[in-house]
């Protein structure tokens, strides 16, 4: 690791795995479209956090069959010792491949995705934000409310990508629940988001992936689904599921084991011969485009703000 204390900047040269994917392993961190926290374009990625040691842009370009890591800002350090994580490079797959074996479907997904790997960033509150908007709407519409609430208490991130910081707790917490209307989020989700940012500090202080479940499920409006979505990227958690997921249970008894619909029940008997990737097994089927027959009409895109 090399530093550079005149422009903030710390570097990191990382070696990936065999048949490693840069792309699909790290584009889960950002929201799909345009997210104003990161961007991955050209075979770069470029993300804004806000680090124990200060905000921060972590780069991540190719460089030959390596990626060279690039902190900016008063967090450079954390970023740049972290990157391997972020990119998934932490990620422990050594007893997959036999649990694989053990379906056709899964197996073939196994090796067609065998270079995807679980990013683990560390950073409790930026996904659990993302994952609060996204309770019981489309995704267009919580994508759209992150991106107006991001610009909203967005601060000038490091380094040269025109990035914003995540939104900082301490200021989502003292918002009151109107100001977040016309960003389309309704006063349900907003106080489930007020009171996750009041214990963002201690959320983020977790020893790991299962004593931040506790915590955050031990809130009012957060629950089993929350809390998967958010350990899977904070922590590389490859075992959360997403229980209660209007479509995942479906996927996965369609397509391990042909049935058209799927209760939460039946989708973790069937994902139980996969211990510990029971969460990865679940995104195997979504890069694979698995998706089972689809009966009646879509959930409309709303707009609180106009309610």
């Amino acid at each position: 690791m090399t530093a550079s204390p005149a422009t903030a900047e710390v570097r990191r040269l990382l070696t990936p795995p065999e048949r490693y994917q840069f792309g699909a392993s790290v584009r889960p961190l950002l929201v799909p479209g345009h997210d104003p926290c990161g961007h991955f374009r050209d075979d770069e990625l470029w993300l804004a956090l806000r680090t124990p040691e200060g905000p921060a842009t972590l780069h991540l370009a190719r460089s030959g069959g390596e990626l060279l890591a690039t902190g900016h800002g008063p967090g450079a350090a954390w970023v740049a010792e972290r990157a391997d994580a972020i990119a998934g490079l932490r990620d422990d797959l050594t007893a997959f491949a036999e649990l694989a074996a053990g379906h056709p479907v899964v197996a073939r997904l196994a090796r067609t995705f065998a270079g995807v790997r679980m990013p683990a960033t560390g950073q409790v509150f930026p996904r659990l934000l993302r994952a609060i908007l996204e309770q019981k709407v489309t995704g267009k519409e919580a994508h759209r409310s992150y991106r107006e609430i991001c610009r909203r208490f967005g601060e000038p991130a490091p380094g040269p990508a025109g990035l914003v910081l995540p939104p900082d707790p301490d200021a989502v917490a003292a918002t009151p629940y109107w100001e977040f209307h016309p960003f389309g989020v309704e006063q349900r989700r907003t106080q489930t988001l007020v009171r996750a940012a009041q214990v963002a500090a201690r959320l983020e202080r977790c020893a790991g992936s299962a004593e931040a479940v506790r915590r955050m499920t031990a809130l009012p409006g957060i629950g089993p689904w929350t809390a998967a979505e958010v350990v899977r990227v904070a922590y590389g958690d490859a075992d959360a599921v997403s229980v209660g997921d209007f479509h995942i249970p479906n996927t996965v008894a369609y397509a391990l084991a042909g049935e058209p619909r799927g209760t939460d029940e039946r989708m973790l008997t069937l994902l139980a011969p996969f211990p510990g990737h029971r969460g990865r097994v679940c995104d195997l089927l979504a890069m694979g485009g698995l998706t089972a027959p689809k009966y009646g009409p879509r959930m409309p895109v709303r707009s609180f703000a106009r309610f």
